[in-house]
């Protein structure tokens, strides 16, 4: 009987320590693979945050670069050259082509008829009033008949009257019916010319002859 109860005793014991190793062998696999688990989802979980910072990030720089870059490609247009062209509409005309406009400018001499470039313009005694100029070949070279078509100042008015008179094929600019020439050795504004050969003599005219003045 002490032999069989010990037999089963044993057997039992030996159950006990089956089931106990199993049960060991269970709970440590379950552990390693839960923490393996825990391990790939953590990672997972982290991988996704981060990827999710990095859109987020992304995405709220993204606007703040356009907005900042905006104003950079978006220049207001510069309308300062188009104000200060002429127009029609502000009453600005320009000569036509050909055009010498005269004016009254201050010399050595006083006021006096010149060009709108500077030079002062001369008149010559041999001439014939309506007549052309008779100044001409060598003389010519010296004096130079003005041509064009004749134009005051906008803030210039004589006394006398301009007109034109046909010589060598050009319109030679003539005031009160005489011819008008310039002096070649003349600079702007000097009157080197007056009183050359007691013939030739510069447009004396006033202050007053000035809008305004």
């Amino acid at each position: 009987m002490r032999k069989s109860g010990w037999t089963v005793a044993t057997g039992l014991g030996s159950l006990v320590l089956l089931l106990t190793a199993c049960g060991g062998s269970s709970s440590s696999t379950s552990t390693t693979t839960g923490a393996a688990s825990g391990t790939a989802t953590q990672g997972g979980a982290s991988s996704t945050a981060s990827t999710g910072s990095s859109s987020a990030s992304s995405s709220s720089s993204s606007p703040a670069s356009s907005a900042n870059a905006n104003p950079t490609q978006s220049v207001p247009k510069d309308t300062s050259s188009a104000d200060a062209q002429p127009s029609s509409n502000n009453g600005v005309t320009f000569p036509a082509i050909g055009t010498t406009v005269l004016i009254v400018q201050h010399s050595d001499l006083g006021w006096v008829m010149a060009k709108a470039s500077g030079y002062v313009v001369y008149t010559y005694d041999k001439d014939s009033k309506g007549g052309p100029p008779t100044c001409t070949g060598s003389c010519a070279l010296v004096w130079a008949p003005v041509t064009g078509i004749p134009k005051a100042g906008p803030a210039d008015t004589f006394p006398g009257t301009f007109g034109t008179v046909t010589a060598g094929g050009k319109k030679v600019i003539t005031y009160n019916g005489y011819p008008l020439y310039t002096y070649v050795a003349d600079h702007v504004l000097t009157t080197k010319g007056n009183g050359i050969d007691g013939v030739w003599h510069v447009i004396k005219l006033s202050e007053s002859d000035i809008t305004g003045g």
